[in-house]
């Protein structure tokens, strides 16, 4: 690599914490990328890409017209060559996913993929990566079978914690809202941390942005619970 070369990544994910995790991710392992984040790739400029060395993709947040959307990446694909395009798909649009995105460039993950295997595949490249993760094409019993053996029960002041951390709360937010000390907030992040047995904070926003984290968080109905936000959105303001 040229003396002062800052290779350039894009995060494209229409769910915030999928984004937080990935960035974070990133930060903790790939410090020589400079970063953008987008939540669609309608916001993904021709500078962007013309720039990018890896770009990844979260499809995870793309549940209506998913054919549409693998279209669209099918064409930029086809553009982009020397890119290192890495899709995080779920089970559902994996059919998908071979059928357009599967390209010497291009890496496909499970979105439930540990942390360790996105950081291999960003790392070997483009040109030695594996081309679809394990994950994927372990059959989908086994998968959920693995997956429910994993499952951790958490306090219900652990939960709500990293419920907020995964909306992108901060600990001096968080205290403030459910009016305890940064201390006790804290404590609580850690104990379901080991709870987890998650070493790092970039090993917890991954596992928040798994499937597995993102059931037991009940973060898919998050987005939908309009009095739940105008709650913290007051709340917020207020701070």
């Amino acid at each position: 690599m040229l003396q002062g070369y800052c290779k350039f990544g894009v995060i494209i994910s229409k769910i915030p914490v999928m984004q937080s995790g990935l960035n974070a991710i990133m930060s903790a392992h790939f410090p020589d990328y400079e970063l953008n984040a987008c939540h669609s790739l309608e916001e993904l400029t021709l500078l962007q890409l013309r720039r990018a060395d890896l770009v990844l993709v979260d499809l995870s947040g793309d549940i209506h017209q998913p054919r549409n959307v693998c279209e669209q990446y099918y064409s930029l694909l086809t553009q982009y060559r020397d890119i290192h395009w890495v899709f995080l798909v779920s089970r559902p649009l994996y059919p998908l996913a071979v059928e357009f995105l599967m390209r010497p460039e291009s890496t496909l993950l499970s979105d439930s993929e540990p942390v360790e295997r996105v950081v291999m595949a960003i790392r070997q490249g483009g040109a030695s990566a594996e081309r679809i993760s394990q994950t994927l094409l372990v059959p989908e019993y086994d998968a959920i079978h693995a997956e429910n053996e994993k499952m951790v029960m958490l306090t219900l002041s652990e939960r709500k914690v990293l419920r907020l951390l995964a909306k992108g709360w901060g600990i001096n937010q968080i205290a403030t809202l459910l009016k305890k000390s940064n201390k006790t907030i804290s404590a609580q992040k850690n104990s379901a941390m080991r709870r987890l047995s998650l070493r790092s904070n970039a090993e917890m926003y991954a596992w928040i942005n798994s499937t597995q984290g993102m059931k037991e968080l009940n973060l898919y109905s998050a987005y939908g619970e309009p009095a739940e936000w105008k709650n913290i959105t007051e709340s917020s303001m207020s701070l």
